[in-house]
């Protein structure tokens, strides 16, 4: 459903973006580590983005261009405040397909059209308590811890072999972290999600250093997940492109997305 037929919000300052990145004063729910990040962006057209909103979310611009986003990564010591890492079920994978939106307080977030991940649990974890759209899919991952190289391959599993997601990527230079006001900083920088669940709009929000980033070596890339979303291809290589080697993640409770008074 589309978003238009509100009044949005005006785009979030600078200010607003980088106070986002500031710790909550509530107890974490959860805790997390996402590891070897591979962030590729394309710039979308934006009408074609803003119709794929529910109600309430504005597409988040950068320079009047909407982006879309494929990161495949690794999520480690996956655990609940209250129960230890688990083996078996702490660590698993993840690759999920996102824009950049803001709410009508002009809150700055990620909504993500897909996730897919090769842990069933944590799939059905995220769509129960999260309102996340999650897949099941089957995943693998290698990374060379001498060379940083990465072989990523998800297939999800209600789709067709032909559309399985392959990447190899490893760093290209030193890390470094996003500049305020600049385009890596927009997409990278983000500190809220956004879900639409039964109960309405709810947002969440988690708390982790500013990525540390680096150029990347691409050496494989498809847009197959981008082809599951049926959104139209892009047809060339990622516009936007960095690794990054993680970061720890506290994350926090969903709330309903308040209105402006």
């Amino acid at each position: 459903m589309s978003s238009l037929a509100f009044a949005p919000a005006a785009p979030p300052s600078l200010d607003a973006r980088i106070a986002a990145r500031s710790r909550p004063p509530e107890t974490p729910v959860m805790y997390q580590a996402w590891r070897e990040l591979l962030f590729l962006h394309w710039r979308f057209p934006s009408h074609a983005l803003q119709a794929i909103l529910p109600p309430g979310l504005t597409l988040d611009t950068f320079d009047g261009q909407g982006w879309l986003g494929v990161v495949p990564f690794f999520m480690r010591n996956i655990r609940p405040r209250w129960s230890p890492v688990v083996p078996g079920i702490s660590n698993f994978l993840e690759l999920n397909l996102r824009t950049y939106v803001f709410d009508e307080t002009g809150r700055p977030g990620v909504w993500f059209l897909s996730l897919d991940a090769n842990r069933k649990l944590a799939v059905w974890w995220a769509r129960r308590f999260f309102g996340l759209p999650y897949h099941h899919a089957d995943m693998t991952a290698d990374w060379n811890r001498t060379t940083g190289h990465v072989r990523y391959s998800s297939q999800r599993r209600d789709a067709p072999p032909r559309l399985t997601c392959r990447y190899e990527y490893a760093a290209a230079g030193p890390a470094e972290t996003a500049i305020p006001g600049t385009l890596e900083f927009f997409l990278i920088e983000r500190y809220f999600l956004f879900a639409l669940t039964p109960a309405g709009l709810m947002t969440g929000q988690v708390h982790h250093s500013p990525y540390e980033c680096s150029p990347v070596d691409l050496r494989h890339w498809d847009e197959h997940l981008i082809e599951l979303a049926r959104l139209p291809l892009p047809g060339r290589r990622p516009d936007h492109a960095v690794v990054s080697r993680g970061v720890t993640v506290d994350v926090f409770q969903t709330q309903p997305v308040s209105k402006p008074e």
